[in-house]
């Protein structure tokens, strides 16, 4: 330890750390300097927004954007319809990955290689969007919400970390379990899933990242607008040249440019929100399940 810190104290260790510090900020910057430009601009005035062509700081603050979103019926039923498919279909989706995971992590299943190289292979090749829209359309999942929960309902990359934490878990557990009279199920509710927290968390996050941002599937599969997400309202906001107060379901006309730069924020921040609460799981959960193959 001794020698690395010496080395690292040179004339060379010095300007390495120099430059890994000023490029390592540049990228930060260029990761936050367009969210804090959204976030300023959703405060300033129209005038504002038409003159300077960037800053982060508005001259004037004014709430007309988010006043103008908060009381748009369209926005509220938007917003409540994606907060309610992130949270069923998180729920769903993690629920099925995990029940596929369990019986894929015992190494004697029957037939294991062959369902874990038919999960590898789906990785790589894809049915493509024509026959995945035929098959939602023979279901009778079209303007339906379960057309964006099911399709993706078991992402293959999210099956194998989760299979390999599952791996990991001392045998004993479900063995005593076993002799107290558990069946598999028990187990994996009351074992398994208890100390599998960290995993699952990080891909819950995952999950309703997933859903949240989803625009693909509302747009393929909801023909009636009154179903449609927040991403589709944004799709909205944000490509339409001029909105009035009836696309809103507004009294009065919203901002014309300052509204979009709202609706992002608004659409952004609850992910951002999420994130804190589960961060203290990503890390270990994202790098445990990944050891073995």
């Amino acid at each position: 330890m001794a020698r690395v810190k010496y080395r690292f104290n040179t004339p060379a260790g010095k300007a390495f750390d120099v430059v890994n510090v000023v490029v390592l900020v540049g990228v930060g910057a260029i990761a936050i300097l367009p969210f804090l430009y959204v976030l300023a601009g959703s405060f300033a005035t129209e005038y504002e927004l038409t003159t300077r062509p960037f800053f982060l700081w508005p001259n004037e603050f004014t709430t007309d954007a988010y006043a103008s979103i908060l009381g748009s019926t369209v926005f509220v039923r938007a917003f409540i319809t994606t907060v309610a498919v992130t949270g069923v279909g998180t729920a769903i989706q993690l629920a099925l990955t995990a029940l596929m995971a369990y019986p894929l992590s015992k190494i004697d299943l029957p037939g294991r290689r062959t369902i874990m190289s038919l999960v590898v292979f789906t990785m790589v090749f894809s049915a493509g969007l024509i026959p995945t829209f035929l098959i939602v359309k023979e279901l009778g999942l079209l303007d339906t919400y379960w057309a964006l929960i099911l399709p993706a309902a078991i992402n293959p990359f999210s099956l194998i970390i989760i299979k390999n934490f599952f791996q990991e878990l001392p045998k004993e557990l479900e063995e005593s379990a076993k002799i107290d009279g558990a069946n598999e199920l028990r187990i994996l509710r009351s074992v398994v899933m208890p100390l599998s927290k960290p995993v699952l968390a990080t891909f819950a996050l995952f999950y309703a990242v997933g859903i949240w941002n989803d625009y693909m599937s509302p747009l393929i599969y909801l023909n009636d607008t009154s179903k449609w997400t927040l991403q589709m309202f944004l799709r909205q906001v944000t490509a339409a040249s001029s909105l009035t107060a009836e696309d809103l379901g507004n009294e009065l006309p919203p901002p014309a440019q300052g509204i979009k730069f709202a609706v992002v924020m608004v659409a952004t921040i609850p992910v951002l929100l999420a994130y804190p609460f589960l961060q203290k799981h990503f890390a270990k959960g994202m790098l445990i399940g990944s050891v073995k193959g």
